[in-house]
């Protein structure tokens, strides 16, 4: 009796929700394993670690993930925005203790420890400022008066400068940009989001001339000859070197001297090792989660739920398109990861809630089962 019931469970909520979309993230998932098992070795050795020792760690953190997406999908709206009010209000508390408390590195504070676990609550603010941001977007439309865009306004200032302090321009732009869809989505004047592209390219330029570091980076983007720019350039010879087919998995020599080959330049690593066919499926999956989430909340008319989800997929395709264009030298170099395929357990598990909470907003909106449905 309990195996039916199981049975039955499962089967229900694998018809309540994207099973495709579903399929496409694990594929990703499946092939960060792979790649973190080929890359990671070998900056482990340069640090004077064992061989396995981010591979061993980054499954932990993909198991997680996994279970944290499929726990999350289950989830009722409700408990949706009972579990995002909650996130929202701890990670944006820990966001202020880092600027005290935090590890400071390369002129940074942004991770703190507890408990012997290092994380970064400005990954995790991200899903759960979307949800907010969308909630209360949407219940302009439900409550009279309610200054839905001030509220976000204030709400978004906050975040953005706090992660200045710390400082964190990468994810600064970031937010930045995914509220402003979300603004723009939710149908603030085109004039507002002009405005609001304006401050964010006078922030830019305010980092820009009081940051260095921001400075060397732009600089080393412009003037690549003049400048010191030593992992995109290696990060180039990768692709050259892996030309269509690659030189196989774990042949790759690149690795052996980028410093951040797990985690910023993963994709290069994919590129010599597996080539550009193969790369090319990998940007293809990323095209098609965020065209696939976005093909569903098209269909719908619960504006929480296209506001909310709308966001969480913006994240996903702005740090995927960061990512991969600093590889390229499209971009400055900015410290983003690659969803699901950089080593990271703050990135791995804030993509899991971002994934998760799409999916649990996407779900058929059938069925009796407690926790499938969305209303």
């Amino acid at each position: 009796m309990v195996e039916r019931r199981g049975s039955g469970f499962f089967k229900r909520w694998w018809w309540a929700i994207d099973s495709v979309f579903l399929i496409f993230v694990l594929m990703v998932i499946s092939i960060g394993a792979m790649l973190i098992t080929t890359a990671s070795p070998a900056v482990a050795e340069r640090l004077g670690l064992s061989s396995f020792y981010f591979v061993k760690r980054q499954f932990i953190f993909l198991l997680l993930a996994v279970s944290l997406i499929l726990l999350i999908s289950t989830f009722s709206e409700k408990t949706i925005k009972r579990f995002s009010l909650f996130g929202f209000l701890i990670f944006l508390t820990l966001m202020v203790a880092v600027l005290f408390i935090g590890d400071e590195a390369k002129g940074a504070k942004r991770w703190i420890t507890i408990q012997g676990f290092s994380l970064q609550p400005s990954e995790f603010i991200k899903p759960f400022f979307a949800v907010i941001t969308g909630l209360i977007l949407s219940e302009r439309y439900t409550t009279s008066n309610l200054p839905g865009f001030t509220i976000c306004s204030f709400l978004y200032l906050v975040i953005a400068i706090l992660l200045i302090l710390q400082p964190d321009i990468g994810m600064t732009i970031s937010i930045t940009a995914v509220t402003a869809t979300q603004f723009f989505i939710a149908g603030l004047p085109i004039v507002w989001i002009i405005v609001t592209g304006g401050l964010t390219i006078f922030g830019a330029f305010g980092a820009y001339l009081f940051l260095p570091h921001v400075a060397r980076r732009i600089d080393s983007f412009l003037n690549p000859k003049e400048n010191e720019n030593y992992q995109v350039e290696k990060s180039l010879e990768a692709y050259l070197n892996g030309g269509l087919f690659g030189k196989g998995p774990g042949e790759g020599t690149i690795k052996n001297v980028l410093p951040d080959s797990h985690t910023d330049f993963i994709f290069a690593v994919s590129g010599e090792e597996l080539g550009a066919i193969f790369t090319s499926v990998i940007i293809l999956l990323f095209f098609l989660i965020v065209l696939r989430g976005f093909l569903k909340i098209i269909k719908d008319n619960n504006l929480f739920y296209i506001y909310s989800t709308a966001g969480l997929l913006m994240y996903f395709a702005l740090q995927s398109i960061f990512n991969i264009g600093v590889t390229l030298h499209l971009f400055p170099t900015k410290g983003m990861t690659l969803p699901f395929i950089s080593y990271g357990g703050s990135s791995v598990l804030s993509f899991a809630i971002i994934i998760g909470i799409s999916l649990s907003l996407t779900k058929k909106r059938y069925g009796s089962l407690l926790g499938l449905k969305k209303e």
